[in-house]
């Protein structure tokens, strides 16, 4: 099976579980290879939906449900769980809807929005609407990135492979870094 057999195949599959885990990188790739038709790009963005919004759906149970205690016992998550309660405290409603959109406390902010008691409905509202929100920015992001790339270097067919690969690199470098720092600041606030 070739690599565009592949993509046309597995690839909204591949979309749905990314984004259920994490996703920017994801679906910037797949917004890319909507643009070179390898994937639609309505359905891009409606798999990115399906995705985070389960996930985050869950991750909000997880936290209801198990409340502080389960966010206690991450000592990594503790700066942020301090900077996400700010917020909370502030913007409640800016921030379920945009919480995808802040690195650093994407992961974490709902399953402690979950602990903090927030009513599952208003919730569920708010995050099919940051989700549909994100996917769509995300997914044509990577849509308009293929098209400028394209401008820019002319036809990338030949190179198109380089281009998902220095993505993902891209993405694992900055990923890498994110967590080295993290580490690092756990570390000297341990001392």
């Amino acid at each position: 099976m070739s690599t565009e057999q592949l993509i046309s195949h597995y690839g909204y599959l591949a979309i749905v579980l990314g984004t259920f885990l994490e996703g920017e990188t994801i679906v910037i790739i797949a917004g890319f290879l909507a643009h070179r038709s390898y994937l639609a790009l309505p359905l891009v963005i409606v798999a990115a939906f399906i995705g985070t919004f389960l996930g985050d759906q869950l991750y909000f149970y997880i936290g209801y449900f198990k409340g502080k205690a389960f966010i206690h016992k991450r000592p990594a998550w503790q700066a942020k769980t301090v900077r996400v309660f700010k917020l909370l405290d502030k913007h409640q409603t800016l921030l379920i809807l945009g919480f995808r959109f802040i690195y650093g406390i994407r992961t974490v902010t709902p399953f402690i929005l979950g602990a903090s008691g927030i009513s599952p409905l208003r919730y569920f509202l708010l995050n099919f609407c940051g989700a549909l929100l994100w996917a769509t920015a995300f997914g044509s992001m990577g849509y308009y990135f293929g098209q400028v790339l394209e401008l820019v270097l002319g036809k990338i067919k030949s190179g198109e492979k380089w281009v998902v690969l220095g993505l993902l690199l891209f993405s694992a470098v900055v990923w890498i870094f994110y967590k080295w720092r993290e580490r690092k600041s756990i570390v000297t606030s341990k001392k």
